[in-house]
This record gives structure tokens, sequence and C-alpha cells, in this order.
């Protein structure tokens, strides 16, 4: 596993994604000559560096990373033949024709990879062509992992399960801070190899570490996409947790976060109880049972063939016959209407398991299924963990404890 980690993407991979992408770009733009992706995440996807630049995929021919800086390093790390430099985008053209592989008339792009300024600036230098949106092809291409991706996502849940579950809690006390919590679990985080970021795709949406909610914070206002609520830093700063917020005895503390490794993310939610564990409202513990049941009714059909919005209503519609609709998935303007999402490079990846994805699951694809309750005045309770979709069903990555760790 530390070698596969630590090893450049190998040309045999590359090339299988670039198979995959093309096949992909039949069926969802089938008038386009090609596609090109902007976005770092996705270079690094298709050319195994995180390239600053574009990357240009004929449907035919050899694929070109231009680089605007980098080339270099790109030259060191990526196994494709073809990089070369830009300045410009009035240089694309010519350079991709120099390089034997020009761009067609119809052209599918990865519309969410540029700013709308850089976008104007791209397509009035290219003009004549007709731009389409290609965002999908991408997406859907990465959400099937390859035996090296999943090695390096079955070994970063292991040490995420092993800092949530076996080396935090006895560095855990009543009266400490969110913020102290946060710290500890950061160090703990890199010791075991943290990559040190988490990478988030859609717009505008960052995350450091993780969300860590003492009691009642875990129903803060909150303006991430997620169920999780947290003070956080600093309003200019809402990640990690509260320097002013102690976590106090017979409270819970709820932490949401990220482990990252290679470039690839596990998620998983851990949910901990200052106290004796008999003490714990009853309530409180019938809702964190109740996700860990639909947790598990999720992941007995994480399997091919199975859809993703099926998956959600029946979680949703399961949650207001049990009389738990009122803190499903969050309390009032936290409320997120899913209960998974897919997770590799970026937290937040294809599929959601949510209304309008029904596109069935397909084996290699990896989830993290996150079934969540908000109780008015006293916090979130739940459970998160990350899983590969599989023929016999989800095959968890983080663990297998999801009930609440007392902590005496």
């Amino acid at each position: 596993m530390t070698n596969v980690a630590g090893e450049p993407v190998p040309l045999p991979e590359l090339e299988e994604r670039w198979r995959r992408c093309r096949l992909l770009l039949t069926g969802i733009v089938p008038e386009a000559a090609g596609l090109i992706v902007f976005s770092r995440l996705n270079i690094y996807y298709l050319s195994g560096t995180l390239g600053n630049g574009l990357f240009w995929l004929p449907l035919a021919g050899e694929p070109v990373l231009l680089c605007r800086r980098g080339l270099e390093r790109a030259v060191l790390e990526s196994p494709m033949t073809l990089i070369r430099p830009f300045k410009s985008y009035r240089d694309i053209d010519a350079v991709l024709r120099d390089a034997g592989s020009p761009l067609g008339q119809k052209i599918a792009v990865e519309m969410n990879g540029l700013t709308w300024a850089l976008a104007a600036g791209f397509t009035r230098h290219l003009a004549g062509r007709e731009f389409l949106p290609g965002d999908r092809v991408p997406a859907r291409a990465r959400a099937i992992k390859s035996t090296r991706e999943l090695a390096i996502l079955r070994e970063a849940g292991k040490r995420h399960n092993q800092c949530l579950t076996e080396l935090l809690p006895p560095l855990l006390a009543a009266g400490m801070s969110e913020l102290e919590i946060s710290h500890r679990l950061c160090s703990l985080f890199m010791e075991q190899g943290h990559q040190g970021i988490l990478r988030m795709e859609n717009y505008g949406e960052e995350a450091f570490l993780g969300h860590i909610a003492a009691g009642d914070s875990g129903n803060y206002p909150s303006v991430f996409n997620g169920p999780v609520g947290l003070r956080g830093m600093h309003p200019a700063i809402p990640h990690m947790g509260s320097a002013a917020r102690r976590w106090r005895a017979g409270e819970i503390l709820t932490i949401d976060a990220g482990f990252g490794l290679a470039g690839y993310q596990t998620d998983k939610t851990q949910v901990y109880w200052s106290g004796d564990p008999a003490d714990i409202p009853g309530r409180a513990q019938a809702a964190h049972d109740f996700c860990i049941e639909v947790q598990q009714w999720i992941t007995d059909r994480l399997r091919p063939g199975e859809v993703p919005g099926a998956i959600w209503e029946h979680c949703r519609a399961w949650a207001e016959q049990s009389g738990w609709s009122e803190g499903f998935m969050a309390l009032g303007g936290n409320r997120v209407h899913f209960v998974g999402h897919g997770i590799g490079l970026a937290i937040d990846e294809y599929p959601v398991l949510a209304g309008g994805f029904d596109l069935p699951l397909e084996a290699g694809m990896v989830l993290a299924v996150e079934p969540k309750i908000g109780i008015p005045g006293f916090g979130m309770v739940g459970v998160e963990n990350t899983f590969a979709v599989t023929p016999g069903g989800g095959q968890c990555l983080t663990g297998s404890g999801h009930g609440i760790i007392p902590i005496p």
C-alpha cells in the first residue's frame, strides 16, 4: 500500500481513464470531437500531475497536457508523451495543431473548471468553435475507482478509523474547547499521514479538517452543504471548532472529518458522549440507533444496478414514517436533501444519494453514507462511513463500530 500511495499514476491507468472518458463522451456529448478540462483535479486525474493549464482529450489520437506553469514538474511526474507549454489561450490552437492533435469544431469543455472571466477569454481566443457542456464526462469517469485508487482509499479509511475510534478517545475530556479538540485531532491525523488538505469541487465550498461540534453546536446555522452545523473558529473561518465553546459533561461531541492520503479522501462521522453511557438521553440514543439502521439498509443496497434517487426517497419516507422527519438530515435551514455522496479526489463527487440521480450504481464506485438526526437543544447524532460499491453490497472502508463512544 505504501508504494501505491507514493508512486505516480502509471500510464496504463491513465490510458484506461482516457478510454472511459471517450466512451462517456460519445454517449453524453456525441457531437464533440474531444474534451477539454481546466480544473486541477481533473487535470491530475487525466495526466497524473496537478497541472496549471488545461488538458485536451481528442476522441482519437494522443491527448495533450498544456502547462501555463510547472512544465518541468509535469514532465517529471506524468508518463504522457505530449506535454507542451503555453502562455495565453490565444496560443492553444497552434500548440495543439503543432503537437499533431488539433481541436475540432465542436468541443466538450469542463464549464465548472473556469471562472466567468477566464471562460470569456478562452472562448474569445477560440472564436468560431462551439463549446458544449462536458462536466458529466470526468465526473462519471472518476466515480469508478481503479484497483489502485481503491487500495489508497482502503488505507486512508483504515487510518481514519483508527484515529477517531482508538487514538483520539484517550485524548478527550470534558472541559476541552472545540478548537482544542480540533488541534488534537489534526495532530493525530498528520501523524498518521494525512495529506493536510481536503478538496471539494462545488464552487465556493471549502473544508479544513472537518466539523467539531460540542452539544447543540451540531445544530448551529451553517453555510456548508452538509447536515452537521458548527460554530467554527471565526465568521471568516467557519471550520474546525470554536475556542469559546467547551464540551461539557453530559453532552455529545460530533466529529465529522475527512482523512486524505495521496490525493484521495474518506469521510467519517463519530459521536462521543461525556459521561456514563447509561445517561445518554433515550431519544438521542434511539435517534442514533435509527441512523445506524438506515446506514445498514443503504449498505445492503450499495451494489450495481441500485438507483441512488430511489435509495434517498426510501430513507426520507422511512424517517417520516418513524417519527424522525423533523431532524432527519439536520434541523431547519441546515437540512440537506441527500443521505450520501460520492467521494475520491474530492469530498463531493458523483453520484449523490439524492433525488434526480437516476443512473444505477456501478461496481467500483465509492460513497460516503451519512444518515444523521438533529435534536433541538441537544445536538447532532448519527453516522457517516465510506463504502465501496460491490456485487455483494457496500464494503465499509472506515471501520465497523458505529455506536456512540463514551468518554469517562
